[in-house]
Parts: structure tokens; sequence; C-alpha cells
């Protein structure tokens, strides 16, 4: 059945189509490209985006220094055909053994096609001069396995993908937002949606559904997200009774407040001063136990351990500046000269071959001397991306505060992508299980990729044996309360003061509190309209499973920092007996459910962590 099969109703207006995809970014659009090709016509396949397409998302507006797509390649180190095992390891290892090991054997042994299948739609990945593709090593990876076109790697898969779907005519449809989805007796049948720019409603009737919403960031105050995330997906397929897994693992990292930029990689290891308004070199101060030399090649290793992760002593650069920021004081980093404790000659060595392995001679006082001069030896495209938005680093400090970049959890899926309901597939970070509490640098990119294309190709499958469905009845969207946009501003202050860097005991029970409080307050439609209303609601119970599921994991892991009381100076520690576990929460009798279950673990794992 072909989209355009359009009968208008009273109050709706309905579309049917084999295959569903909500979301348009690098996992939705993977899936509407492999649905298309399983089924022979890309006309059987309805791509739904909130935004416009290749405009809006993650995938086509995140950057970072050197965004990374990881991939194990035939002559990725170490080598030889069990190098997959490596890569696997690092995910689910690495990850803190909490999440599902099949997922990620699937994700490091289809790396490499992956990769070559976005290069033949002509994203620009570099290559070094004897023709292989380049790679680095990033946070999480045992071996260089990051590839890239630069800091706009994520912007290059999508413009591919948005034109490979534009050249076989795959149907997209613009400013829709998707409110519930329709189950039937057989699964998942389709979705409700509404037209954000002319408030109509919309039924979307479909063979399979495949979510590709993407994260959440618009929960919280600052994130790296676009606007538009509003973990819509997790809270649509929550109400119909799909479950999710891992929602208290979120990766938080310090992030340009201004332009949303991850400040990672060689903006750090530059060493920039770390100073609040009043000038102050702040991070001594809350790293007293440590010599000068020892704090800045903390700031260093910083780096290339980005996002707030237990297990990496990074993290208390990351704490330090959450308790400045609780303080009052706004955070920045200053590359105009040099920290005040900079002696070359008492830093660790590996950092000065480090920089001499990138070309940069810390004999010559240029950049001996100077921030702002060893970044433009080492990453000049970072400060003309920056000064593109308004941020000179030349005069102007970089204004810096922990930001949600990544949810790690979602929505629970199986090798072939299908959800806990039939008829629903989920692909991305839409998606749940692949990732545990850390994940290596450039998986996300890589994720999208190949739970797209499985999510899209056993979509396609399925739709091809139980064709459409349809229900009796529609539940109406309806809003009694508060405004949602009071509703949001204050969801997100809840979000961002209970659930980032710092969690506690009494912080998370207080958050949970207030969450239900919102709920009991009930949510109107006012002047944004009725999608921006709905998709508040779903960001309530959004919410709820982030502090529920933090509250529940009483121990710190990878981006889960659970401190015993506010002012402690650590996190509890990693608790393996108790906690080697991950956390599923699915609705039942109309009540939130929690449940910690065992992993899929797999016999190729033999490195210990």
């Amino acid at each position: 059945m072909t989209y355009g099969s359009v009968r208008e109703a009273m109050e709706v207006v309905e579309f049917s189509c084999s295959v569903l995809v909500i979301g348009a970014g690098g996992a939705g659009l993977r899936a509407a490209l492999a649905a298309a090709k399983e089924l022979g016509d890309p006309r059987e396949v309805l791509v739904l985006t909130k935004g416009e397409l290749g405009r809006s998302g993650v995938t086509a507006l995140s950057c970072s220094d050197r965004m990374a797509f990881h991939a194990t390649l035939l002559h990725t180190e170490p080598g030889g055909p069990d190098a997959w095992k490596y890569h696997a390891e690092d995910i689910y290892m690495g990850g803190g053994e909490v999440s599902d090991a099949d997922l990620a054997e699937t994700l490091a042994r289809r790396s490499a096609e992956a990769f070559y299948y976005l290069e033949s739609l002509g994203v620009p990945f570099v290559r070094r001069p004897n023709g292989l593709p380049d790679q680095f090593v990033t946070d999480g990876s045992l071996y260089a396995r990051a590839c890239y076109t630069g800091p706009y790697t994520a912007n290059h898969i999508e413009e591919a993908l948005v034109g490979e779907v534009r050249r076989l005519g795959v149907p997209v449809r613009e400013h829709t937002a998707v409110v519930e989805l329709l189950k039937g007796k057989d699964g998942v049948v389709g979705a409700v949606g509404v037209d954000e720019e002319t408030g109509e409603n919309l039924v979307f009737w479909a063979g399979a559904v495949v979510l590709a919403t993407g994260g959440g960031g618009e929960l919280f105050r600052l994130s790296a997200y676009p606007p538009e995330m509003t973990g819509s997906g997790y809270a649509v397929a929550y109400r119909v009774g799909a479950e999710l897994v891992n929602m208290e693992f979120l990766q938080i990292g310090l992030c340009s407040v201004a332009t949303k930029l991850a400040c990672s990689g060689s903006l750090l290891r530059a060493l920039p001063r770390v100073v609040n308004e009043k000038g102050e070199e702040f991070l001594y101060r809350y790293l007293s136990d440590l010599s000068p030399e020892e704090v800045l090649g903390m700031l260093f290793c910083k780096g290339a351990s980005w996002p707030a992760m237990y297990e990496e002593p990074t993290s208390r650069i990351d704490i330090a500046a959450e308790r400045e920021l609780d303080g009052g004081w706004r955070v920045f980093l200053d590359y105009s000269r040099n920290p005040e404790a900079l002696d070359w000659a008492r830093m660790d060595p590996e950092i000065v071959n480090w920089y001499k392995s990138k070309g940069v001679d810390l004999s010559d006082p240029e950049p001996a001397g100077s921030p702002l001069a060893r970044l433009l030896r080492i990453n000049p495209q970072s400060v003309e991306w920056l000064r593109e938005r308004s941020v000179d680093l030349r005069r102007d400090l970089l204004e810096i505060a922990p930001a949600v970049q990544h949810f790690q959890g979602g929505v629970k899926i199986g090798p072939d992508a299908r959800t806990s309901l039939p008829g629903l597939y989920a692909a991305g970070e839409a998606a749940g299980g692949q990732h545990g509490a850390k994940r290596p640098g450039g998986n996300s990119l890589l994720d999208g990729q190949i739970f797209g294309r499985i999510a899209g190709e056993e979509a396609a499958r399925r739709a091809r044996k139980v064709g459409t469905s349809a229900l009796e009845e529609l539940k109406a969207l309806k809003g009694n309360g508060r405004p949602a946009s009071e509703v949001r501003e204050e969801l997100k202050a809840i979000m961002s003061k209970y659930a980032g860097v710092v969690r506690t005991e009494e912080g998370l029970a207080e958050g949970i509190e207030l969450i239900l409080k919102l709920k009991e307050e009930g949510v109107a439609v006012d002047d944004q309209g009725p999608a921006f209303a709905a998709e508040t609601l779903g960001m309530i119970d959004v919410g709820e499973m982030i502090l529920r599921a933090a509250r529940m994991r009483r121990e710190s892991r990878g981006c889960h920092l659970f401190f015993r009381s506010p002012g402690d100076p650590l996190p509890l520690p990693r608790d393996d007996m108790n906690w080697r576990r991950y956390i599923v929460i699915s609705l039942r009798e109309g009540e939130m459910h929690l449940e910690a279950q065992e992993p899929v673990r797999q016999g190729w794992i033999k490195r210990p962590l």
C-alpha cells in the first residue's frame, strides 16, 4: 500500500503505508532506505519529521571539534579476523556490563559495511596519504577506530542520506509531531500525529513502525541537542506498553553555552585556563590533593575522556564545574594566556610528546606561551567554527557548562531491532540495550546506521506479512491544567537540578515528588499549539523514568555518578555484586514499573574491565 491513499474523516486526515519511519536523522533515513529496498517500492515507506528534512535534528546540526564515526575496518588495529571482538568488548565491557553483548557484537561486526555504504553515498571521510581511512583513538576505545570528516561528520552523513532519499523518491512529511502510537490486537499498527503548522490531527496506519526519534535534550536547561529533541519516542513507546532500558545513563559533558559545541578533544588539550567570573582558576581549589601539574595533566586527559564518567579520574573536572555553577558562578575557557601553573619542564613528557606528534614544537615560544596558538596548530577548524558563530577565541572567553549530550538507554530492542511490542522497531538514540553506562566516542553515529538498516529491513518484512490495520476508536488528545510552556520550563529546572552530573538520594527523591506534582496538575494547550502540549506530557513521563531509574541504581557506573550526600567530594563506588544488571522500565496497570534484569552476555568476552 503506497503513501498517498488518503481519506478525510470528520476530525482527522488519515494516511496509510507499509512502513512508517518516525524521525529523519541518521537512523531514520537509513531505516527508510533499507525498507524501500526491501519492499522494492520507495512509495510504500513514509518518513515523518518534526522539522525540515536535512535541516533539523541531531545528525543534521550537531558538531564537535572532530566528530567521530566508530568502525572496525580491515586495517584497523590490532588487525586480524578477530579485531571486531576488541570493538565489541569496548562497547560492552567499557559500558559497565549493563548492555546486551549480542547487540555490541552486531555493531562491531557490521561497522565496516556501514562505513563503506556511507562512503559510497559520498561522505568525505578523511584518508591517509596511503589511501587508507584515517582513524584515531576516542574516549572509551582501546584502539584507533574513529573515522571522521572533521567537525561536520554527522552533518555530512545526513546530507548523503538525504540525497539518497530524494534520489529514490521516498516520501517525507515535514512539520509532523507524533504524539501517540496506535496498538491493535497484533501489535503496533500506526501513529497519531499533529501538523505543527496547521494544527491538523493526523492518523498514520502502517504495517510496521520504526521509531528513530533521537534523545531528549529538551528536558534539560542546557544540552548539546537542537531544541526539538523532546524524547517523544520514549514517551509514546512507554504509553503503549513497550519496555525501556538504561534510562538513568545520560552522557553529560562540558559544552559551549552559546553554541552547544562539545568542548572535548583539542579544545581541552590546548590547555586553556578554566576560570570563573572573577578570573579565578578554580580547579586547583577543588583538586587540592593534586599538584598544579597534575591538575593540568588531568585537564589534558579530559580531552580524550570528555563525558563525566565514574571510571575516569577526569570526572572530577565535571564535578568541580557543576559545583562552581551551583555556587552561582559562571565558568569559562580562556585561550588568551597560559594557566598560571603551566611549566612545560614540569609537565608529563607524554603530553609534550603528544604535541610533537602533531607537529607542534613547544620550544617555539608562540605555541608554548599561548593556548590559542596551540589550538590553531592542532585544530584550526574549531577556532573558525566558533568564530562563524560569533565566539572569537582571540578576544572572547568561551562560556561552558555540563550539558546532556546523549541518552545511553531507550526503547529496548533485540538483534533484529524489534522492541517488546510486535510491529514496533527502534533505532539510533531512540533505542536501548546497545550501550550501557558508557560508549566509545563515535559509536552513536555507527549505531544509527547499523540498527537503522536492520530496523528498516525487519519492518518491511513484517509489513509484507500483516499489511495495515484499523482501530474502532481513536483517543482524542486532551489537556487541562497549567500552560504547556510553563510546565516545560519547570520540568527543565527539575531535571537540570536533580539529574545532572551530581546525583543524590535526597535530590532524586525531591525531583520525583516535583514530577508527580506536575503530572497531577496537568498540561493545557497554550499558544505553542497542541503538538507542543502533547510532547510536554510525554517529557514528564521521560523525566520520571530518568529520576526513578537513577534513584534505584544506588552506585556509580559510567555516566551515572551517585553521591551519598550533596557535599561529598567523590561519588559512591561501583557495586558489581548488586548492580551488574540493567533497569527495565514498563507501564503496568497504569503505573511505572522498574525491574533490574540480567543483560545478554556472550562467550567471546574475555578481557577484564
